[in-house]
């Protein structure tokens, strides 16, 4: 049995919210040791890890106890699970879209740079107006 510091260090969790979780049930059926000490099995464990992946993907915290009272149904709630995770899956897709476009415009404006640092195009920006000359 570990302690809830233990867990914490094992779970990359801080005790405040460790803390948070089991008062909101998110970590169901907790033990309480003789001195009434919350006290967690291996089995706890990898679901409290399992708590940080689901907060990773998004999930608040109602979304969190709808999907722990799912799962206390055991495996006829599978396809409804499934559905919340199909969900997350596409909004997490949907994120890393957005992420892989900054990523190429960053690309897209270091490679810019780099070609006016080394002479090779002229340096023009849509925030600063051109001077007019005889040529334009």
């Amino acid at each position: 049995m570990y302690s809830m510091k233990e867990v914490c260090k094992q779970t990359d969790m801080t005790y405040e919210t460790l803390k948070y979780y089991c008062n909101e049930g998110l970590v169901p059926n907790v033990k309480r040791d003789k001195n009434n000490y919350r006290v967690f099995d291996d089995q706890d464990i990898a679901w409290i890890k399992s708590l940080s992946c689901l907060k990773q993907c998004g999930m608040g915290i109602t979304e969190m106890k709808q999907y722990v009272k799912l799962c206390l149904k055991g495996e006829s709630s599978i396809p409804e699970r499934k559905i919340i995770l199909a969900k997350k899956k596409q909004q997490l897709l949907e994120k890393l879209q957005k992420i892989h476009a900054s990523i190429d415009y960053i690309n897209t404006k270091q490679q810019f740079y780099d070609h006016v640092l080394d002479g090779k195009l002229e340096y023009v920006s849509n925030l600063l107006t051109r001077e007019k000359t005889p040529r334009d």
